[in-house]
């Protein structure tokens, strides 16, 4: 039998004693924003808990190479190449730091090899096609992740499927630097934790055996989680004839979490917090993933939750909490219907914000027409904080209580007390909150650029500024979908890739203003239709400007001419809130950015549901 070694790591020791080597034939990394952003935010998660516990990840399984301390990984390469990529950019944020040294030799050494000749290797080495290069290349920009991906560019390697991915972690990881650890000093006592507290079980054994431990491991399962958990008990609550009835239950849970991709436990904890007013020591209402057993089988908690006396009303309260879940993360509403309102704040969210689904969650037995106004005061809240890049556990705590209120309210038989009583709740919640935050929007806004945030948020940025100026140029009162809007291009007024003498034409008539700097502002883009943006090309505004005239969307087609059509009509409303442009210098990128800010405000807003 295969000798078969298990051993203890934490993230610092197994990159400072072994090298890590993912064959070609694995599967390359594939992990996205929602899967990189997750593990950052479990890890986070922990450390905030405070008690310095540690944290653990679960099983790497590997096979030792003929080189001493060299392992080929089985199973587990995506959480190892994503920490491989957490390491690198933890090392360019600690430039200058005594800790850089520290950093440096967890991504590479040097080492002797059998023929006594100096090899320099990566600590992970991807062997699938260009993975190597490219992860070669990151180490060595050793730089934040857009002159990264630029660096990449240069050096010519293509950027598709899993190099693109690589490099979407890399530029998640920075990101989530940005929003939660911007103080060295926090981001020291992060690293502190990460290092000696997150831990995993490295299972050592020749390739045959290792490959035959992965099937097992992915046939059975290891271990057992808080659902495996409650499943359990749920079992020991019924009777033995009832077992197969339970069984087909359980399978309305976790196949279509499954099916969707959608982690069980994140979804049980955010069902726990929407659906049962929670109490524990740190008096926050918030249940972590590692607390949700413990929580459930508490005795007052056995009794609120009802499984004891009703296990199987319990189990179809989760499975239309799960029917009302995956509807909500595919843009459908709480009537199981596509909704315009729950896609447009999709949009917003995307796959790296999820927290709001608590409030879904406890709102999601309300009427249709109140719970379709209660998304759309929503948006507007969250866009206040996604923008301003909030960490996500500034808004855990407010969520938790805000949803047993919203419990409430959903109870409420009298249709217009309940009415008012949402009017209130978004009034005290969610317009305080927004006014609260308004002067730092400002500013974000201010310096938004083209880098600021991820691209499909930026698309959601200016389609909702085209959608609203849309609206009041046809006099329209109901917002439609954004569809019509994201699938246009992002065009930049000032050139993306200009020709020689329009660069050296800005550069002239703006000194002391960066061309690059202002191309990519917020104020230099606007939306326009593919053939027209190709037709528009790379000129002077002067040549561009009879294409926008073409644009289908007012706000693109005002940046050339406003439409005076009568008095006082929406036309003239919105006329007063828009400009048009003459030339395009750095003061009209500017005094447009500017005017989209104020647009904004009116977009993003809260409002009462009629009472009527």
């Amino acid at each position: 039998m295969a000798k078969i070694e298990d051993h203890k790591y934490t993230v610092e020791e197994a990159f400072r004693e072994c090298f890590y080597v993912v064959p070609d034939y694995q599967r390359e990394y594939v992990w996205t924003e929602k899967e990189v952003q997750q593990l950052l935010q479990d890890i986070d998660e922990e450390f905030d808990v405070g008690d310095r516990r540690e944290y653990f990840i679960g099983t790497v399984l590997v096979s030792p190479t003929a080189q001493k301390g060299h392992f080929e990984v089985i199973d587990g390469q995506q959480r190892l190449t994503t920490f491989f990529l957490l390491l690198c950019a933890l090392r360019q944020r600690f430039q200058g730091q005594p800790q850089y040294p520290l950093f440096t030799g967890l991504l590479s050494t040097s080492y002797t090899d059998s023929g006594g000749n100096l090899k320099t290797s990566l600590k992970l080495e991807p062997r699938y096609e260009h993975a190597g290069e490219l992860m070669s290349r990151i180490v060595a920009a050793d730089a934040d992740a857009q002159t990264t991906r630029a660096k990449v560019a240069a050096a010519g390697i293509p950027k598709f499927g899993s190099l693109d991915k690589l490099l979407g972690a890399y530029s998640t990881i920075h990101a989530f630097f940005d929003a939660n650890y911007k103080d060295l000093d926090a981001l020291r006592k992060y690293w502190g934790y990460l290092a000696n507290n997150v831990v995993f079980i490295q299972i050592s054994t020749d390739v045959s055996s290792a490959l035959k431990i992965f099937e097992t491991i992915n046939e059975r399962g290891v271990g057992l989680n808080s659902m495996d958990l409650l499943k359990n008990l749920l079992f020991t609550q019924v009777k033995p004839d009832e077992f197969t009835r339970l069984k087909d239950e359980w399978k309305k849970i976790t196949g279509p979490l499954e099916r969707n991709k959608e982690k069980p436990l994140r979804f049980l904890r955010y069902f726990i917090m929407a659906n049962y007013k929670v109490k524990n020591e740190r008096r926050d209402g918030v249940v972590r993933e590692d607390e949700i057993y413990d929580w459930l089988i508490a005795k007052d908690n056995a009794e609120l939750c009802g499984y004891r006396s009703d296990s199987f009303g319990f189990v179809r309260k989760i499975i239309r909490s799960v029917e009302h879940y995956i509807g909500f993360t595919d843009g459908r509403g709480n009537d199981g219907a596509s909704s315009v309102a729950m896609d447009t704040l999709q949009q917003l969210c995307g796959a790296a914000f999820s927290l709001h689904y608590v409030l879904l969650l406890a709102a999601a037995n309300f009427p249709k027409a109140l719970f379709d106004h209660f998304v759309r005061q929503l948006e507007s809240f969250l866009f206040y904080y996604i923008f301003t890049k909030t960490p996500t556990k500034d808004l855990e705590r407010n969520f938790s209580l805000w949803a047993d209120e919203l419990r409430e309210i959903a109870e409420i038989a009298d249709a217009k007390a309940q009415k008012a009583k949402l009017n209130e709740f978004v009034a005290e919640r969610l317009h305080k909150n927004m006014i609260g935050k308004d002067a730092e929007l400002g500013d974000t806004l201010k310096r938004y650029t083209l880098g600021s945030m991820q691209q499909y948020r930026t698309r959601y940025l200016l389609a909702k500024l085209a959608q609203h100026v849309e609206m009041a140029f046809k006099g329209m009162r109901e917002p439609g979908g954004l569809g019509e809007f994201t699938a246009l291009e992002i065009e930049h007024i000032l050139p993306d890739t200009p020709e020689a003498d329009l660069r050296q034409s800005f550069t002239a008539a703006n000194p002391g203003k960066s061309y690059d700097d202002y191309k990519v502002r917020l104020g230099n883009v606007t939306l326009l239709e593919k053939p027209i943006n190709i037709v528009a090309s790379n000129g002077f505004f002067e040549k561009k400007k009879p294409e926008y005239g073409k644009s289908g969307n007012y706000l693109t087609r005002s940046i050339v001419a406003l439409n005076a059509v009568g008095k006082n009509s929406s036309i003239t409303r919105i006329n007063e809130k828009l400009r048009a442009f003459e030339n395009w210098s750095a003061l009209d990128i500017e005094q447009r950015q500017d005017m989209l800010i104020a647009l904004g405000k009116d977009v993003w807003r809260t409002s009462p549901i009629d009472m009527t």
